[in-house]
């Protein structure tokens, strides 16, 4: 599954005492290009597989950028 095809991704378990890692943060909700909500197990492989993409994400939520 391709990580940018995918809408409304809302990251949780961001914790400032992290920064800049965050590396509690992880994808929580995301809808797919078909509009299907993603199972729980779609997001952990999401989240595990695209550690780069879920900080990226962290820090833009942070910064205001989302």
């Amino acid at each position: 599954m391709n990580i940018y095809d995918l809408r409304d991704v809302v990251i949780d378990g961001i914790c400032m005492d992290d920064y800049p890692d965050f590396v509690d943060a992880y994808i929580s909700e995301a809808i797919d290009a078909n509009g299907n909500s993603l199972s729980d197990e779609q997001l952990e492989e999401l989240t595990n597989d695209n550690s780069e993409f879920v900080q990226q994400m962290a820090h833009d939520e942070v910064m205001g950028r989302v």
